[in-house]
């Protein structure tokens, strides 16, 4: 199994496989509920990204007006470097900001979901 590349222009094309899209949306869930911040999946698989987008605008838009601390503590926890949002920002011209910054939760917990995939993949394949 090779590392699929995640990049601005194919997030919603990776996001193909049920399982992937429900590690995904479980990893975002995770890292906001963290800091009591709740996102919601209706586990559709067909319109996840779409889904997933729309919440983390509406929270992000909420703690950008009430709590940027909060905010800041979110995206290190989920590790969004701002190399990432530059590139977003030119990759994806037609996004405000707040959409570039949810577009890029969803890319990241879906690289650690491929990631922890890749290396079980290798452990099993290595035994």
């Amino acid at each position: 199994m090779k590392l699929p590349v995640v990049n601005n222009t194919n997030l919603e094309t990776l996001m193909d496989k049920a399982d992937i899209v429900q590690q995904t949306a479980e990893q975002i869930m995770k890292d906001f509920g963290m800091f009591g911040v709740e996102i919601t999946f209706s586990g559709d698989i067909d319109n996840a990204y779409q889904e997933l987008h729309r919440q983390l605008i509406d929270q992000i838009t909420g703690l950008v007006e009430t709590n940027y601390d909060l905010l800041l503590s979110v995206l290190y926890q989920v590790d969004i470097t701002n190399r990432e949002i530059v590139q977003a920002e030119h990759d994806l011209p037609h996004y405000s900001n707040i959409e570039i910054i949810a577009h890029q939760v969803i890319a990241r917990d879906l690289k650690k979901v491929l990631l922890r995939r890749y290396f079980k993949m290798k452990d099993k394949q290595g035994e």
